[in-house]
């Protein structure tokens, strides 16, 4: 499950917002994470690949304080994480049962794993920001997962945010939430986000120059020779 570093420091300096762009271009509009704002204001943008756990709804026979130390849970799936992956967690919206708290959070650190993503929310809220783990959510709450929902398993396809997730697939948080490479698209999408977000740039100075939006944005071919002028004397 590693990311070559080069292209962790490329998906670094993208936005997620210019991913959207670039990954509707090759026709995917469903890979933005419904629900997956950034915990705590100020986080920086995280890069890895995708570590899948899954929720169910709570079912009373086996959403039982018991089932944390079965082998199939929470705690046995943080053991079995790499470094640099990035969790995705299908807690299927519910937002009154906290999938992680505190220790789960603090154990995930000294794994380092690079962050923890998820379309439910957490609990022990102090303890999670003071573990340090970059996290993105829908929020928090104190009642314990075992509240509404039944840890199922990891490392298969979820649904995170109404977005299909598979491991290894790639994703990235900002300010703006999560959004999902499909690692079929991973190389494409690193040639050409680079040179996205160089245009848009270019295009922000022009802005700040006075230059009206019509053959600017998008450009026109007479704006294109002058992007090019510009690219050519860099």
């Amino acid at each position: 499950m590693s990311l070559d570093p080069a292209a962790i420091e490329i998906l670094k300096g993208v936005s997620t917002a210019t991913l959207t762009t670039v990954l509707l271009k090759k026709g995917l509009r469903n890979i933005w994470m419904r629900g997956t704002k950034p915990l705590k204001p100020g986080q920086e943008r995280v890069v890895g690949p995708a570590f899948t756990l899954r929720f169910v709804p709570a079912r009373e026979d086996l959403a039982t304080p018991e089932s944390w130390a079965s082998p199939i849970s929470t705690r046995a799936a943080i053991e079995d994480m790499p470094e640099g992956c990035i969790a995705v967690v299908d807690a299927m919206g519910v937002q009154d049962a906290g999938i992680f708290g505190d220790i789960l959070c603090a154990r995930m650190m000294k794994r380092k794993v690079a962050a923890l993503i998820s379309d439910g929310v957490v609990r022990d809220l102090e303890g999670v920001l003071g573990s340090g783990l970059p996290v993105w959510c829908d929020g928090m709450a104190a009642p314990p997962s075992v509240a509404g929902l039944t840890f199922v398993g990891w490392q298969q396809p979820i649904a995170c945010g109404g977005v299909a997730v598979f491991p290894g697939d790639i994703v990235v948080a900002d300010k703006d939430g999560a959004v999902l490479i499909p690692t079929a698209l991973l190389d494409a999408v690193l040639a050409e986000a680079p040179e996205q977000e160089r245009m848009e740039g270019w295009i922000m100075t022009e802005i700040d120059r006075g230059v009206p939006l019509p053959g600017l944005y998008p450009m026109n071919a007479e704006t294109k020779a002058r992007y090019q002028a510009w690219k050519d004397a860099q």
